[in-house]
C-alpha cells in the first residue's frame, strides 16, 4: 500500500463497548483509520489492502475472512452508491463492534458504481454477524451523507484525519440510529 500522507490510526483510542447503534461515525473510524492519498490500481487491490489494514484492528479476524467477506458482497452488486463514492461493507463472525475505515484514493478507480463514475472516496465498514439492523440503519445514514455535494467535496479536499473525523461528526451527521 502507498499513501503520500500517514495512515491516520486511531485503534485503540478510548472506543467504549457501545453497541453499534449507539456509535458515532467517529467512533466508528476511532476503532478502524482514516487513510489518504492512497494509491491502488483496481476494485479487487483496493479491498485487498482494505481487509489487510481492518485485521490490523481487529484481533482474531483474518485478512483473508475480511476480503472473502467484502467481494463476496461485491459480488452480489457494486457498493459504489454514486458520486464517487464507496461503501463496501460486510457481517464478521466473531466481531464486536462496528468498526470502519475511511479511504480517500489518489486517483479515482472504476468501480462499477450506480452511476459508472470511478470512486475516490470509499468508507468501508464491518459489523458484528447479528447486528443485521444496525448494519442497515448505519448503511442508510452513510449514503445519506454521502449525498451531500459539499460534504463530498470537503472530504476530497482534505488530508487531515482530526477534519475528516469532523466532518463525519458535524451535528447532522453525528447519529445514525435515526
Amino acid at each position: 500500500m502507498t499513501a503520500s500522507h500517514a495512515i491516520h490510526d486511531h485503534a485503540g483510542s478510548g472506543s467504549s463497548q457501545q453497541s453499534p447503534r449507539s456509535s458515532s461515525i467517529g467512533e466508528i473510524l476511532d476503532r478502524g483509520a482514516i487513510i489518504t492519498d492512497l494509491q491502488v490500481s483496481s476494485k479487487k487491490k483496493l479491498l485487498e489492502q482494505t481487509a489487510q489494514l481492518f485485521a490490523e484492528h481487529l484481533p482474531g479476524v483474518d485478512a483473508s475472512q475480511i476480503f472473502n467477506t467484502l467481494i463476496e458482497r461485491e459480488n452480489l452488486g457494486s457498493t459504489g452508491i454514486g458520486h464517487g463514492v464507496a461503501i463496501p461493507h460486510g457481517r464478521i463472525e466473531g466481531l464486536d463492534e462496528v468498526t470502519g475505515i475511511f479511504l480517500h484514493l489518489e486517483e479515482a478507480l472504476e468501480f462499477d458504481a450506480a452511476d459508472h463514475l470511478p470512486v475516490d472516496l470509499v468508507f468501508a465498514i464491518l459489523v458484528p454477524q447479528h447486528a443485521t439492523e444496525d448494519h442497515l440503519r448505519l448503511l442508510a445514514g452513510l449514503a445519506g451523507i454521502f449525498r451531500d455535494q459539499e460534504t463530498r467535496d470537503k472530504l476530497a479536499a482534505t488530508s487531515d484525519a482530526a477534519m475528516i473525523r469532523d466532518i463525519f461528526n458535524s451535528p447532522a451527521k453525528q447519529d445514525t440510529s435515526n
